[in-house]
């Protein structure tokens, strides 16, 4: 049995890669899908298809409204997401993409900082499981293996 797990959290640094490499070593199943991690193409993928925008207000409009369609489409199709929150980068995309996780019914790992469980109280005790690490997040996962 393979899974799809939808890895929703910031693109600044290469958590994904890590998942990945640890899911590797334990010979997981899974199969992983992403919001846009090119974050250029990200803000910039309204006007690609679009045409040029009148506005940046108008730019960001279109490439959220193709974003939005390429998340609620991957995160259909995923049989768990992961909705990982740091401590450097601003966390609103990634409490979308969980709330939005949540509200689908979706299996949902949340893994965040100590210093975010009260900030994140009310969002991980809608998710099925919080952790602080990727190790963590990915031993939950193991353990449907087992």
């Amino acid at each position: 049995m393979e899974l799809t797990v939808y890895l929703a959290g910031q693109i600044h640094d290469n958590w994904r890669e890590e998942v990945a490499k640890k899911a590797k070593e334990y010979n997981l199943p899974l199969r992983f899908v992403a919001p846009q991690t090119n974050h250029d193409r990200s803000d910039n993928i309204g006007e690609e298809i679009l045409g040029e925008q009148p506005s940046n207000f108008h730019k960001d409009n279109a490439a959220s409204d193709i974003n939005n369609f390429r998340t609620q489409v991957l995160m259909q199709k995923a049989d768990i997401v992961i909705a990982l929150f740091g401590e450097k980068y601003k966390q609103w995309n990634t409490a979308m993409d969980a709330s939005t996780a949540i509200a689908m019914n979706k299996p949902t790992i949340i893994i965040r900082p100590e210093s975010l469980i009260h900030p994140l109280k009310e969002l991980s005790n809608k998710a099925n499981v919080t952790v602080e690490t990727v190790d963590q997040a990915i031993d939950v996962i193991r353990y449907i293996f087992d």
